[in-house]
């Protein structure tokens, strides 16, 4: 399951009004020195073969191959002084690399 809090929720759903896009897709891909990031990208559409994850009113996408790395996956929406993004907490992370942008399982 993946979940968001209340902040990540809020700054979604006001991207995504917006935009007029139907969800979000949550994924990864190979960078970095600990190998993977976390993607999270605006969509309009889904494919035949993805995982798709009501959640108040958008979708949540997933590429099956990604989602056993997502599973439990906590996205949260931070603001820190003048920095604000999106942080993902997963418990199935074993380390992170440095700079914080990549991780490993």
């Amino acid at each position: 399951m993946i979940s968001l809090t209340d902040q990540a929720y809020t700054k979604v759903k006001r991207l995504l009004q917006a935009k007029n896009y139907a969800g979000i897709r949550l994924g990864v891909k190979t960078t970095g020195c600990s190998g993977l990031a976390y993607v999270l990208e605006y969509v309009d559409g889904t494919a035949e073969s993805d995982l798709v994850f009501e959640s108040e009113g958008f979708k949540i996408v997933v590429d099956p191959k990604d989602f056993p790395i997502l599973d439990e996956l906590l996205v949260d929406y931070v603001r820190a002084g003048l920095n604000e993004g999106f942080e993902f907490v997963n418990p199935q992370e074993k380390d992170r690399c440095g700079c914080g942008e990549s991780f490993r399982i």
